[in-house]
């Protein structure tokens, strides 16, 4: 397979795969993989499936959610190309922990564990840049975990926003925030574990407030960042760790 880094490498999303492995390993893991296409709406993988491959998004967007004890799904991340994801274990027992849908028609590279570990055993510093990245996914999803806990609802909205903001805005020229990635109210409402009704309050009140808009086609247009970074004492961790 030929192999190549995302045609936007150069960008801030330094929390990719890419950026914790030199060129030469970064390639070894592409030709690594086989390739596959998930149509929009056809899911990757399901909960509860034996995790004996990781994916790479080469083009298209992946949701992650997770069932809840009453049978709704509550998303975890929105993933995007250049992305990296899969559950990684030793003994290879691992199962899903959660459910991998394409959003949109996704072209994704996929690998093997059992040839992961042969890439990881033949290179130490192959390992070490794993690991690191590893690290870093564990700490971005304690972080977001711990604004869902510590803030309420209104808190955990505006930390989602935030999040979006690192890592689906476009920054306009008056200082206002687009977000690209189109996401309902129900979206939203199942990224922090509530209902519908109770964002299309806070976000009511949030454009109300003047924090929050909606452009022509009903993207979502952050006014006042520095405003929702207060609702929850934020502390402006790097992009890496604050993101969908």
């Amino acid at each position: 397979m030929t192999s190549t880094k995302p045609a936007d490498a150069g960008s801030p999303r330094t929390y990719q795969i890419e950026h914790f492995l030199s060129d030469a390993h970064f390639h070894q893991l592409m030709d690594a993989m086989t390739e596959q296409t998930i149509q929009e709406g056809s899911h990757l993988f399901w909960e509860g499936e034996p995790a004996d491959r990781l994916f790479y998004i080469k083009k298209g967007k992946v949701k992650i959610s997770k069932s809840t004890e009453d049978g709704k799904d509550f998303i975890l991340l929105y993933l995007q190309e250049g992305d990296f994801f899969g559950e990684f274990a030793a003994d290879g027992s691992t199962r899903f922990s959660y459910t991998a849908e394409a959003v949109q028609d996704t072209k994704v590279g996929l690998v093997a564990q059992r040839d992961l570990e042969t890439l990881i055993a033949m290179s130490g510093e192959f390992a070490l840049g794993f690991i690191k990245w590893m690290s870093l996914m564990q700490r971005a999803t304690e972080s977001k975990f711990r604004d869902l806990m510590l803030f309420g609802k209104k808190g955990a909205l505006a930390s989602t926003l935030i999040r979006l903001t690192n890592s689906y805005g476009d920054k306009r020229e008056d200082g206002t925030i687009r977000i690209t990635l189109k996401l309902s109210n129900t979206d939203l409402a199942n990224m922090i574990g509530t209902t519908r009704e109770s964002v299309n309050r806070l976000l009511s009140a949030y454009r109300d407030e003047g924090l929050i808009d909606y452009d022509v086609h009903h993207h979502i247009m952050v006014l006042e960042l520095a405003k929702l970074k207060a609702i929850v004492c934020c502390p402006d961790c790097p992009s890496e760790i604050c993101r969908i």
